[in-house]
C-alpha cells in the first residue's frame, strides 16, 4: 500500500492500531533485554517502539508514512521516552549491516516480491548474536476478515517465511490462530505468522 494511503490513514487524530503495543512483542519483550539498540520496521503510529523504549532500548522507528512517524514521535513524548525516527520506502531501502542488536516488525505487510528483500534487510541490519522478530497475517487470513491487506499478494506464506529464516537459529515460529484486538484495524481472532531467529 501507497505512502499516501498510510499518511492518509495515520492522520486522523485517534491511533489506528492503538497506543498498546502488539501481544507477541510484549510476550517476548523478555527475549530482548539484552538488545541496546533495536530497529524497529514498518512501526506506523509506534506502539511497539514506545514500549521498548519504556524497557530502557534505544529505539529506532522505520517507516514510510511522515505522519505515522509524527504520530509515534508523539506517542513517545506522551510516554516521556526518547525515539529516532527514519522516513523511507523499506522495500527499497538498504540498510547499514549490523547496527541494531534487534530489529522487530508487526504487520509489515509489502508485495510478494518485495518481501524477502524486507526481511533480508532486517536479518541484515542485526548484528551477529543478535535477534529478529516479527508477525504478519498469513494468507490465510483473507478468510477471517480481522485485520490486514484484502489482498493475498500482500499476504505472507509460512514456506516462504522458513526459507527466509533457514540459515539461522529459530527460536520461536507459529502459524496459526492468534486473538489481535489492535485499535479500529485488528478486530478479533486472525490466522499469523510469528517468528523469533537469532542471527
Amino acid at each position: 500500500m501507497s505512502k499516501e494511503f498510510w499518511n492518509e490513514s495515520f492522520s486522523k487524530d485517534a491511533y489506528v492500531y492503538g497506543k498498546q503495543a502488539n501481544t507477541f512483542v510484549v510476550e517476548r519483550t523478555e527475549q530482548l533485554k539484552e538488545a541496546k539498540h533495536i530497529g524497529c520496521f514498518a512501526e506506523g503510529e509506534g506502539r511497539n517502539a514506545v514500549h521498548l523504549a519504556k524497557q530502557g532500548h534505544q529505539v529506532t522507528v522505520f517507516d514510510q508514512s511522515e505522519e505515522g512517524l509524527a504520530k509515534a514521535e508523539q506517542l513517545a513524548e506522551e510516554e516521556g521516552v526518547h525515539i529516532e525516527t527514519v522516513q523511507g520506502d523499506l522495500t527499497k531501502k538498504e540498510m547499514d549491516a549490523g547496527q541494531f542488536d534487534a530489529a522487530v516488525m508487526v504487520f509489515g505487510h509489502v508485495p510478494k516480491e518485495n518481501q524477502s528483500f524486507l526481511i533480508e534487510q532486517m536479518i541484515q541490519s542485526v548484528k551477529l548474536g543478535g535477534y529478529v522478530l516479527f508477525e504478519v497475517y498469513s494468507e490465510d487470513q483473507l478468510t477471517y476478515g480481522t485485520g490486514g491487506p484484502k489482498d493475498k499478494h500482500m499476504l505472507y506464506s509460512p514456506e516462504d517465511v522458513l526459507y527466509w529464516i533457514r540459515d539461522y537459529k529459530c527460536l520461536h515460529f507459529y502459524y496459526g490462530e492468534a486473538d489481535r484486538t489492535e485499535g479500529e484495524r485488528h478486530t478479533g481472532v486472525g490466522h499469523v505468522i510469528q517468528t523469533l531467529i537469532r542471527v
